[in-house]
């Protein structure tokens, strides 16, 4: 499941650099379009819908991979 989410992220913003340790604190590409984008490319990976809660606390790799993984 990491290296999915990964491979999300690092196609939405562009940085094949990307890993465990990105959050929108320190990395400059995620900005609210980018957040948008990713939410949107996360679903149709995973087949799951967000909640507005859950989308506005997936400010990082952590806790992106606990959202999907309570929704698997």
């Amino acid at each position: 499941m990491e290296e999915r989410i990964l491979k999300v992220m690092r196609a939405v913003f562009d940085d094949t650099t990307i890993g465990e340790a990105c959050s929108q604190s320190n990395c400059e590409a995620w900005d609210s379009l980018h957040h948008l984008v990713l939410i949107s490319d996360l679903e149709d990976e995973f087949h799951v819908e967000f909640e507005p809660e859950e989308i506005a606390q997936m400010q990082d790799f952590k806790t992106v991979k606990e959202v999907i993984q309570s929704k698997l």
